[in-house]
């Protein structure tokens, strides 16, 4: 058990826990974390789910319940809380006979595991979307719907960005962090209710999905971008000019990568006959490539993505995403619910004068997240016919790339408080106006049973079917498979 001395680890997580703590402590404070975690992702997954709404968003409100905004069950040293805030501290020296000098030491080796435990979470996370992201469809989208996914990250970005630094005196790096939160579109709540509305397959549908996943991508490398930036602090334009051309060039690299990888990664894993002889050798490529990410002063996450993205084209790709799901179902909880838990939604309370510059702050925000998206429409050309409005509020919702960003953001210390508040409320609003938006845009409904959405047992994503000519479409990926 000596392992869980915070010493022994090279985690740059970990190096702040310098002093020992009773390694028995560790694990049984670690334990009541993750049950907390799990019981708050189950939970609110579930509530989420029943009101319709992507069970993402359910962990994350499930985090800020029983974090540092409601319960004190789950917080962290990094927003300025101590052991004694902590219930979890509490409970270990009503019943495990924690001392009081002891629970420093072990508060912030626990909060440090945990830590770990969601970086590795959010790893995985976009391992899972790498899979789902089919690369011969993003080739295949066409022009318009590059069109709509470059204007809809560019618009947003830069508006957040300049309004925040001009409008509230935000200095570069968070402000620029703040703008890249923005640009992200989450697939899973808008290819449900298109699919609800019979549209899935409509022009709109196709262009909104299309440029969806395009977003995807491009958040990705522009979160790599900024995630680097805010490591230093300020904004040196060569080093911006590096950071793209570099993460553009992994990503393509990886893409060429998967021409050649393949087929050897199928012809490995064919002769592996103990277990895990598909899922570890995968492991190994995705923490390699994330690991080589990191080298290259981008974000692990990027790694682990173009990973997903090399592996998605092998023969084993559904196979490798059903024994990938159950242990993205256990890790990836961790990252939703601890940035909800380190989310302080009190720093947007208006009663107190301080916080409603947080509070106008959150407006903007959701005002430029939704009119920089809905604008996206205009940007589709030579189709009079088209439903532009529906286009624009299909981009709306963000969703988990969202709040990758404001995880990442908070852990980086680029965010103030009331910045990543800010954040967590533009992406629970968005995501709570797609539905019913979507609904007044396509106010008339094709005739049930024109098509329908289903799930693929195996891979856990959606099959488009429709019944007029027994075509079973490409599976779309959604942000949330894991919880559908």
């Amino acid at each position: 058990m000596h392992l869980l001395n915070p010493n022994n680890f090279s985690f740059p997580l970990l190096a702040s826990a310098t002093e020992a703590a009773d390694s028995s402590m560790v694990v049984a404070a670690v334990l009541l974390s993750l049950v907390v975690v799990y019981l708050a992702s189950k939970v609110g997954g579930e509530l989420s789910n029943k009101v319709g709404l992507p069970p993402v968003l359910g962990e994350l409100v499930g985090g800020v319940v029983v974090g540092v905004s409601v319960f004190h069950l789950l917080v962290f040293p990094e927003g300025g809380t101590d052991a004694s805030n902590s219930l979890i501290m509490t409970f270990l020296q009503t019943t495990a006979g924690l001392s009081p000098e002891a629970t420093p030491a072990v508060f912030a080796a626990q909060s440090e595991v945990v830590s770990v435990l969601a970086e590795l979470g959010v790893i995985i996370l976009l391992f899972e979307i790498g899979l789902e992201s089919n690369l011969k469809d993003l080739m295949a989208v066409g022009i318009q719907a590059t069109i709509v996914a470059v204007v809809g990250v560019a618009v947003p970005f830069a508006a957040g960005t300049v309004g925040l630094m001009t409008l509230f005196g935000i200095s570069a790096v968070p402000a620029i962090f703040a703008g890249a939160a923005l640009t992200a579109t989450s697939i899973g709540i808008t290819s449900k209710v298109l699919s609800e509305l019979g549209r899935l397959n409509s022009k709109e549908g196709q262009i909104i999905l299309g440029a969806a996943v395009i977003d995807d991508v491009l958040g990705i490398i522009v979160l790599a971008v900024v995630a680097s930036l805010a490591k230093d602090g300020v904004v040196d334009v060569s080093k911006v000019i590096y950071l793209i051309i570099s993460a553009t060039g992994f990503i393509l690299g990886a893409i060429l990568l998967g021409n050649v990888f393949n087929k050897s990664f199928v012809a490995i894993a064919d002769k592996l006959k103990t277990r895990g002889g598909l899922v570890i050798p995968a492991f190994i490529f995705a923490f390699a490539m994330a690991y080589l990410a990191a080298v290259i002063h981008l974000e692990a996450i990027l790694g682990a993505f173009a990973a997903g993205l090399v592996l998605e084209e092998t023969d084993k790709r559904k196979e490798l995403q059903t024994q990938v799901c159950p242990i993205a179902d256990m890790l990836v909880p961790i990252f939703f619910v601890t940035v909800g838990a380190k989310t302080d939604l009190g720093v947007l309370n208006p009663a107190i004068p301080d916080n409603r510059e947080g509070l106008i702050m959150a407006t903007f925000l959701i005002i430029v997240a939704i009119i920089g998206k809905v604008i996206t429409g205009l940007s589709v050309f030579g189709q009079p016919e088209i439903n532009r409005l529906a286009i624009g509020v299909g981009m709306i919702p963000r969703g988990e790339v969202g709040l990758v960003f404001a995880g990442v953001g908070a852990a980086s210390g680029a965010l103030s408080k009331p910045l990543g508040a800010a954040i967590i409320m533009m992406v629970i609003l968005t995501t709570f106006l797609a539905p019913p938006l979507l609904r007044f845009v396509f106010p008339e409904p094709k005739t049930a049973g024109s098509e329908q959405l289903i799930l693929d047992g195996a891979s856990g994503t959606s099959l488009v079917i429709e019944p007029s000519d027994s075509k079973v479409s490409r599976p779309e990926k959604t942000g949330e498979s894991r919880d559908s």
